[in-house]
């Protein structure tokens, strides 16, 4: 389940397609995951997002630094450098809000699972969750391991009314 709000491009892009690839990077790919923090697809950028920083990036793996990869079941691109790619189809959408729906959830299919071969326990096909360190952004900061491993730009476009605190030793 994927819950995304109506204004952005991937939504639209999700209506349209029927289809998606979900490219799960490792805390060590912050610094690309950055690069596309204030960026949209969205060639009209809506004035909201303008005002918090974001602008027009139609070739997204060049603004992050990353490598397109073809997929092998669906037409949207994989991103070499992630560890865990999930090939996706959509199998339905619901809009929610009101007055007028805001956001929508997207329920998707896996169609095929490519997983790093270091990631996965010898011998099986599961993937070994001492060896998997996700980037996981949690209120515009990206985290990896348990810590802060990066300032997100995010978090300054959104201004955000804090600023973190240093970790508990």
């Amino acid at each position: 389940m994927l819950g995304l709000g109506n204004s952005g491009q991937t939504t639209a892009n999700l209506l349209r397609e029927g289809e998606c690839v979900l490219n799960l990077p490792s805390s060590a790919m912050v610094d690309a995951v950055d690069r596309l923090a204030l960026t949209t697809g969205k060639s009209a950028v809506p004035d909201r997002n303008a005002a918090q920083g974001y602008r027009y990036e139609p070739d997204k793996f060049s603004a992050a630094q990353l490598t397109e990869q073809a997929s092998e079941l669906v037409r949207a691109p994989r991103v070499a450098e992630c560890p865990v790619q999930l090939e996706c189809r959509v199998v339905s959408s619901y809009p929610f809000g009101s007055p007028t729906p805001h956001a929508t959830a997207f329920q998707v299919e896996i169609l095929r699972a490519h997983i790093e071969e270091d990631l996965v326990i010898p011998g099986t096909h599961y993937v070994d969750p001492l060896g998997w360190d996700p980037l996981i952004m949690k209120f515009c900061e990206f985290f990896g391991g348990g810590h802060n491993v990066h300032p997100s730009k995010l978090a300054e476009g959104w201004k955000m009314p804090y600023q973190l605190r240093p970790a508990l030793v």
